[in-house]
């Protein structure tokens, strides 16, 4: 499926503290300090989403962004069965005074809250992200980045059984190349739309296409699966990550990437065939497209 790609040039933990609770729209979220293997202490917002329970998912959010702002994407996963534990990462505005990280060392940082959030978390889990998140979650699952310094060991989790990776960057010369994408080891859902213009090439209709680089160069047979949404921009129109970027109505959109998401994690869940062989109960509808290798 290299064809999406084409015309698109190549951009060069223990617990400590005490857990809180708050409320976010309706749902009771907690949010656990947390030491980082760099001394840093980190809040991890969780949510229950009590029985009959699915499974777990560590979610990582859009660079500036935090978890509150990805709620209408959370909640359907609570109501799935889905536990979500979501670091606030340094880059958040939401940080206050907010931290001066920056390049290598925000990613190192990055890297650094996903496992502390995963030592939370017993036994297998789904790794998820938006944007900057995303490429997170695809390293959890096996994508080899450039590994910035200070960033020890292997950054892929074998508890990993499967990414949803909404919106991830292109490769790109500071954080991932196309070989790095091509070493997902785990089943993936990649999603984007026709409207998720890269920010340095807005001028190109086609830029979109750069997102789906984890797909595009990942190996056949390896149950990977993409989802094109004519419409959606990076931001649903101002759904997730920046009510700011508000734009033409996307709630549509949005409802068709949390059902393709829940059927992609239900096939998981419930499927007898091999790795490689399942085929989700993806959504049918007009404005979205899917592709399998």
């Amino acid at each position: 499926m290299l064809s999406l790609l084409a015309a698109v040039p190549v951009a060069g933990a223990a617990f400590s503290g005490t857990a809180r609770a708050l409320a976010a729209g309706g749902t009771a979220a907690r949010i656990r300090k947390v030491g980082t293997s760099a001394g840093r202490m980190l809040d991890v917002w969780t949510w229950s989403s009590g029985a009959p329970r699915a499974g777990t998912i560590a979610f990582s959010h859009g660079f500036g962004s935090s978890p509150r702002q990805y709620l209408r994407l959370i909640h359907p996963w609570l109501a799935a069965g889905y536990d979500v534990l979501a670091p606030l990462h340094a880059d958040s505005a939401d940080n206050r005074p907010r931290d001066g990280r920056a390049g290598a060392d925000l990613w190192a940082s990055r890297i650094e809250d996903m496992r502390a959030v995963a030592g939370l978390i017993e036994g297998p889990y789904i790794a998820a992200g938006h944007s900057f998140g995303a490429l997170g979650a695809l390293v959890l699952g096996g994508a080899a980045p450039v590994v910035p310094q200070g960033i020890a060991g292997p950054t892929a989790d074998n508890r990993v059984s499967a990414v949803l990776a909404l919106s991830p960057p292109p490769p790109t010369p500071t954080l991932i190349t196309a070989a790095g994408y091509a070493t997902l080891a785990r089943p993936a859902l990649i999603q984007t739309g026709t409207r998720d213009l890269l920010p340095a090439s807005v001028q190109d209709p086609q830029s979109w296409r750069a997102h789906l680089a984890a797909f595009a160069f990942s190996s056949c047979g390896g149950d990977r699966h993409a989802l094109v949404l004519d419409g959606a921009d990076h931001y649903f129109g101002g759904l997730i990550c920046d009510p700011r970027k508000g734009a033409a109505d996307q709630r549509t959109q949005l409802r068709l990437t949390i059902e393709a998401t829940r059927a992609f994690l239900a096939s998981h869940e419930t499927a007898q065939a091999p790795e490689g062989q399942r085929r989700p109960a993806f959504p049918v509808h007009p404005q979205a497209r899917f592709y399998w290798r």
